[in-house]
């Protein structure tokens, strides 16, 4: 593949990973995202990696359990029903700390949804993938292009800290075709052995086990190590793009598909003299909350936290985040509806009004 395509965006992420490295991936088909494990099922195949299909989602993230304990790099994906269905196995191999990488496509919802896209699973994505306060290092791409860096980043960042990586995109991410352009191929000198905990070497002629099962005493020792990896990644690994915001009277926040569709409405309200900013968290676990407390609320009059969810979900957290130092609103729209530039600003306009 030449190094700058026009590719749509599933198939993007899984070259992405193929590139940095992943050579075990296990699928499971589920609208809208059904071009990834399809492009994975015969490019694996091209660089001495293996796919598989399982009998479902249940059964592909245990695969994924597997093939993380003996160091090889991996993945696997599903949409917004399937993050449910994945979530015993996503606790046992968090708990486990066994790094790997996981792509959530969402699609309108509750229950079993619509294909369309939508943004309805922040909460349990950044909040509850599983049980036992287990979280994942969650990573929300914007562009057929930021779904590339960030896949290639996240194999990385699952093996510096032994953790799972959940890249969440959205319908309308997944199927748009842009360029984009790959870094390249790593090379098995590249990736990282393992040799400390793989259950592929033997310590002192003992095999050994990989679990989430402990005593109470070594438990709660996993939970306080869990819970400083956890405040490691706040002070050292949050991502985050701010557009226009330094003279912002007004400022938006939103993530992936909308966060690019409200630079459209930043520009045409600067357009018209509303003094707007656009804050874009790109992490989501750990989220980039310094923004919130770098801003002059003798300045900003209100926040608008922008989804593609009712109720919202990413404006509890930005209601957290901003703890009443001015008001924060909610637009959004859900169940497989995408929100546009022109209802945005409506909404936008409608709310300034009320100050």
């Amino acid at each position: 593949m030449e190094d700058t395509v026009f590719i749509k965006g599933c198939e993007a992420i899984g070259e992405a990973a193929v590139r940095a490295g992943c050579k075990f991936f296990a699928g499971y088909p589920i609208t809208p995202q059904n071009e990834l494990p399809e492009y994975m099922s015969w490019r694996l195949l091209e660089v001495g990696g293996c796919y598989v299909q399982g009998e479902s989602e249940i059964a592909s993230i245990n695969m994924v359990f597997g093939a993380a304990s003996t160091g090889t790099r991996c993945m696997t994906s599903s949409a917004s029903p399937g993050l449910a269905l994945k979530s015993e196995g996503i606790s046992d191999a968090l708990g486990s700390r066994l790094p790997f990488v996981l792509s959530i496509i969402q699609r309108g919802g509750p229950g079993h949804g619509i294909i369309f896209p939508a943004q309805q699973d922040y909460t349990m994505a950044v909040h509850a993938p599983g049980h036992g306060g287990i979280k994942f290092f969650v990573l929300a791409p914007s562009t057929v292009q930021e779904a590339v860096d960030l896949t290639y980043k996240a194999f990385d960042i699952a093996d510096k800290y032994r953790t799972g990586v959940l890249i969440l995109g959205d319908g309308l991410m997944a199927t748009i075709m842009e360029n984009a352009t790959f870094p390249p191929m790593k090379t098995p000198e590249e990736l990282p052995k393992h040799e400390d905990w793989k259950v592929t070497v033997r310590d002192n002629g003992k095999a050994r086990v990989i679990t989430s099962y402990f005593p109470p005493e070594q438990m709660e020792k996993t939970n306080i190590a869990m819970g400083e990896m956890f405040e490691k990644w706040a002070r050292e690994e949050v991502l985050s793009e701010e557009y226009l915001c330094d003279d912002a009277e007004y400022v938006i926040c939103a993530y992936g598909s909308s966060g690019r569709i409200c630079e459209e409405v930043v520009n045409e309200l600067r357009a018209e003299g509303v003094r707007i900013g656009l804050f874009r968290p790109i992490t989501l676990h750990p989220f980039p909350a310094q923004f919130f407390e770098k801003l002059d609320y003798n300045q900003v009059k209100k926040i608008f936290s922008i989804e593609m969810a009712i109720p919202g979900q990413l404006v509890e957290d930005v209601k957290a985040y901003v703890a009443r130092r001015c008001p924060v609103e909610h637009f959004g729209r859900s169940g497989g509806i995408v929100i546009t530039p022109a209802e945005v600003i409506a909404a936008i306009k409608g709310m300034i009004k009320e100050d």
